[in-house]
C-alpha cells in the first residue's frame, strides 16, 4: 500500500507536496528514457535521409540523361523500334518509360542477354546464364518475363553448358512484345513528347481527320470513314 501511494502521490494526503513533486520529476529518473527516445528518433531520421538520398541520386541521374537528348535525336526514334533500341539514349529513355508501366523486366532481360553474348569465358557464361535464369526465367523469379513453358525448359537444359544463343529465342519473344505492345505507347507518352517538344496525340489526330474528307455532288464536304 505504501508503494502504491508512492507511485501515485496525489492520493497520499499526508506527504508534503514539495516532496511528492520532487520524487516524480527527479532528473535521474527521467534522463535515461529521454536519451533513449532522442537516440531512436535520430536513428529513424538517419535511415530516412539515407533512403531519400538514394532516390534523389537516381532521379537526378535520370533528369541529367534526358536533358542531354536533343529533340532532333529523339524524333529519329519514331522511325522504327530498331532505331530506338540501337541508340543508348533511346534505350535509357525507353527503360524509364517501362518503369512507369511496371514492365522494366523486359528491357532489363534484353540488356542482360546482350551483355551475355559478349562473354567468351566459359566460366563467365555459366555464371551469367544461371543468373539470368534465376532472375528472369524460372517460375516465380523476381523479374520473371512473359515467355512460354517450352522456351523456359529449353533454356534450363542448357544451363550446365550454355551457348551464346541459348537465350536467343526468349530474347526475340520479349523484343517482339516490347515492339508491338510498349513501343506504340511510348511514342504517345508524356516522357517522349516532352523530349521531342511536340503536342499530344489529340492534336495530331484532329489534323489527320481534317485532311480525310471528300466533296459530294452538291459540293458539301463529308468526312471519310475513320480508320480507327
Amino acid at each position: 500500500m505504501e508503494t502504491l501511494l508512492f507511485l501515485f502521490p496525489q492520493f497520499n494526503f499526508m506527504a508534503p507536496k514539495e516532496e511528492a513533486y520532487f520524487k516524480r520529476l527527479r532528473p535521474d529518473e527521467t534522463r535515461a528514457p529521454t536519451m533513449k527516445a532522442d537516440s531512436s528518433r535520430q536513428q529513424v531520421k538517419e535511415r530516412s535521409l539515407t533512403r531519400s538520398g538514394s532516390h534523389e541520386n537516381v532521379s537526378h541521374r535520370k533528369k541529367t540523361t534526358s536533358s542531354n537528348i536533343s529533340a532532333e535525336a529523339a524524333l529519329q526514334w519514331r522511325s522504327s523500334f530498331e532505331e530506338l533500341m540501337k541508340n543508348p539514349d533511346g534505350v535509357e529513355t525507353f527503360s524509364q518509360f517501362l518503369r512507369t508501366e511496371f514492365s522494366e523486366e523486359n528491357i532489363e532481360f534484353w540488356l542482360a542477354c546482350e551483355e551475355y553474348k559478349t562473354y567468351d569465358s566459359e566460366k563467365k557464361m555459366v555464371s551469367k546464364a544461371k543468373h539470368i535464369y534465376a532472375v528472369f526465367i524460372e517460375s516465380d523469379a523476381p523479374k520473371e518475363v512473359n515467355i512460354d513453358y517450352n522456351t523456359k525448359m529449353a533454356i534450363q537444359k542448357t544451363l550446365a553448358q550454355p551457348t551464346k544463343s541459348c537465350f536467343e529465342a526468349a530474347q526475340m519473344k520479349v523484343y517482339s512484345l516490347m515492339k508491338k505492345d510498349s513501343y506504340p505507347r511510348f511514342l504517345h507518352s508524356d516522357l517522349y513528347l516532352r523530349l521531342t517538344r511536340t503536342k499530344g496525340p489529340g492534336v495530331g489526330m484532329f489534323r489527320r481527320r481534317s485532311r480525310s474528307c471528300v466533296f459530294n455532288e452538291r459540293g458539301d464536304a463529308t468526312a471519310e470513314p475513320s480508320p480507327w
